[in-house]
């Protein structure tokens, strides 16, 4: 019964998003908590009360009390990531209203020359370069506060940027310090090397692609808008701040300490010296004391730019409540146990094949802890009796990851959607599409270079 709840509970959630019925904030934390609730009623969750609470015969209010302390579980697990997001975005904000990336832009602009096709391949070599550090968060930040002004100048559509910043983070982050490939070492104990050895002509391929898809884009946005042809004044046009508000917010004598500052963050995060929360945290005061002396001053910077901080973090924590529902009421384990059982033995000799299918719902439906925690070693465990090594189920079952960042359970994405304005939905199926590319890829380079076997 908690398999068919769970499957119900994500088609409805992917439905009500798709097809644009409910808001992401509300979908994440209406619906878990109707299908949750029903599932108390059924009294289904007995096991999990009885287990949590120490209680003998959990009654029926035992199994609708319980929720709250779920969801609770649940935003407790993604608490850190939204206090770390509340102030990687303050403080970019305040770069941004400081005039740190003023430069940056008139140089993008100057690059392009008012090509479409530019300024969308450059967006992608950034994403890639800047997602070698394996966190989503701080690439969508630097490419959006980068990009997104030059998008607009330009009048190119958003979903460019959208598009591909997320799958180039996409492929980046199967390196061995990114999260899914962590996961897979730790979880199968198979060689780090070896297993960044199988990805790598997938993940070259994928770029290549990507750099391919980049540039289709901005064909079509070429024919859409045009190149523009600007003479020096016309980027100066462009580039120059006219709102006097605005204006008095620059600080352009202090932009070679807030420059300096801000490559020391992006080090220190890529070098993991210090957890991100406690960087950013950091770098918001000294932001603030240094560009802006006045008390006032930094309150109102603080003011004016919470706005958009607490629109991604109340998402992240409604991630956190469905993430906390779904996994404690056992719907994700029910949900992982359905994914492992549901091939016949008679399709063993294809399990590398098939692993690496069911790897793409897998991560896209379920976190990567409730999937490469969960359902990995079920799957490497079957597979070991047809033959498959751990190493190529370990591969196989990051082929997926094409598709993970696509879910609504990563919470960077509503970052991301937040910035650039973006639809989910629409976002969604317009990446998927290209996910799709990288998905095939990933596969054809596995099975052509033996890291995982199509049968045997």
């Amino acid at each position: 019964m908690l398999t068919i709840l769970s499957w119900s509970m994500i088609i409805v959630f992917m439905a009500l998003i798709m097809r644009k019925k409910l808001t992401p904030f509300s979908a994440l934390i209406l619906i878990p908590l109707i299908f949750t609730a029903v599932g108390s009623f059924l009294g289904l969750y007995t096991e999990q009360v009885a287990e949590l609470k120490e209680i003998a015969n959990p009654t029926l209010i035992d199994q609708i009390l319980i929720i709250g302390d779920w969801a609770v579980s649940g935003i407790k697990s993604t608490s850190t990531t939204a206090v770390m997001l509340l102030f990687a975005i303050l403080y970019f904000a305040i770069m941004l209203n400081a005039g740190l990336f003023d430069p940056v832009t008139k140089k993008m602009i100057q690059f392009a020359k008012g090509d479409p096709v530019k300024v969308i391949f450059a967006t992608a070599v950034v994403a890639a370069a800047v997602s070698l550090n394996g966190d989503g968060t701080t690439t969508t930040l630097i490419v959006c506060t980068a990009f997104i002004p030059i998008y607009k100048k330009l009048g190119i559509k958003l979903m460019n940027l959208g598009v591909v910043t997320i799958l180039m983070n996409t492929i980046m982050n199967l390196l061995p310090w990114g999260g899914p490939t962590a996961r897979v070492i730790s979880v199968l104990g198979v060689d780090e090397q070896a297993i960044l050895v199988a990805l790598v002509p997938g993940m070259i391929a994928s770029i290549i692609f990507m750099l391919g898809v980049a540039v289709y884009l901005g064909l079509k946005e070429r024919k859409r808008i045009g190149v523009q042809t600007l003479t020096y004044a016309d980027i100066e046009e462009l580039t120059s701040v006219k709102d006097p508000d605005e204006l008095a917010l620059r600080r352009p004598k202090k932009i070679w300490i807030n420059a300096i500052m801000t490559f020391a963050l992006i080090a220190m995060l890529m070098l993991g010296t210090f957890p991100s929360v406690f960087l950013f945290l950091t770098g918001t005061a000294l932001a603030l004391v240094i560009n802006y002396d006045k008390l006032k001053d930094q309150k109102n910077r603080i003011q004016d730019n919470a706005g958009d901080a607490v629109q991604v973090v109340i998402l992240v924590l409604g991630a956190g409540i469905f993430m906390g529902l779904f996994t404690e009421s056992g719907m994700a384990d029910a949900l992982a146990l359905s994914l492992a059982h549901i091939i016949p033995e008679s399709f063993g000799r294809f399990w590398g094949l098939i692993v690496a299918i069911l790897s793409a719902p897998g991560t896209f439906f379920l976190s990567n802890d409730a999937f490469y925690y969960g359902v990995l070693p079920v799957l490497a465990e079957a597979g070991a009796q047809y033959g498959f090594t751990p190493l190529e189920l370990g591969i196989a079952s990051l082929l997926g990851q094409a598709f993970h960042l696509l879910s609504p359970l990563v919470a960077f994405i509503y970052l991301l959607l937040n910035l650039t304005g973006l639809d989910m939905g629409e976002w969604q199926k317009e990446s998927a599409k290209w996910a799709t590319g990288i998905f095939i890829i990933f596969i054809a380079l596995a099975a052509i270079t033996g890291a995982v076997p199509l049968f045997k």
